[in-house]
């Protein structure tokens, strides 16, 4: 990515370096924050939910404040979760740079809020996924325990979020469905050439293997 490389030699020194420790803890501020309040989670998260109408009113935090809504209400998965995404932030972080990761996560962001700006609203679940599938698709051998349980390769995991993506394309409203086009635009952004590449490839091994093949079956 030539253009990615001319951006971070001349931006790159304005990278926010450790990213995600930001993001999480501002989604674990947001979580203890509607815990304890009077009214509840749910409040709480729909004064920083991405609104278009009221983004309009003046209500411009929303733009970002959004990526702050917490991924879950439960305590436990909460936890889970907050670990979950700081390593896979971190980690991406190490292999790309700051400068990097910033673009990757700013790209999703952009998609996000356009998308919301269509469908008059959108959250950051697809968003959160989007870091998931970069990074299963760098260490796709990285395993995680199931359940805390069963040890399972991350790559299978990737293979059924896009299963899910691709049966929602086909089943959701256009607004679920145009929020994981816009989510995910940036995983093809920086990968797509990559994988274009690897079925390219892939395509002549098994054209060659079939002429192989044939030819050794007329020597028989």
């Amino acid at each position: 990515m030539s253009w990615l490389n001319k951006l971070e030699r001349k931006y790159g020194k304005y990278a926010i370096k450790n990213l995600i420790m930001y993001i999480v803890g501002l989604n674990a501020f947001v979580f203890l924050l509607g815990a304890i309040s009077p009214s509840g989670a749910y409040s709480v998260e729909q004064k920083l939910a991405l609104i278009p109408s009221l983004i309009m009113q003046g209500e411009v935090w929303r733009i970002i404040t959004f990526i702050f809504i917490p991924f879950s209400n439960s305590p436990i998965w909460m936890i889970f979760a907050l670990y979950f995404y700081y390593l896979i932030g971190t980690t991406l972080e190490r292999q790309w740079g700051s400068f990097k990761f910033n673009i990757y996560y700013l790209l999703g962001i952009l998609g996000t809020i356009i998308a919301g700006f269509i469908t008059n609203g959108a959250t950051n679940e697809y968003l959160n996924l989007s870091l998931f599938l970069a990074f299963a698709y760098l260490f796709p051998n990285f395993e995680v325990r199931l359940y805390f349980i069963l040890p399972l390769k991350i790559k299978y995991l990737a293979y059924f979020t896009w299963a899910l993506f691709g049966f929602d394309l086909l089943t959701a409203s256009f607004s679920n469905k145009l929020a994981i086009i816009a989510a995910v635009v940036n995983f093809f952004i920086f990968f797509g050439k990559d994988i274009y590449k690897d079925f390219r490839i892939k395509g002549k091994v098994r054209a060659n293997r079939k002429r192989f093949r044939n030819q050794s079956n007329r020597f028989r």
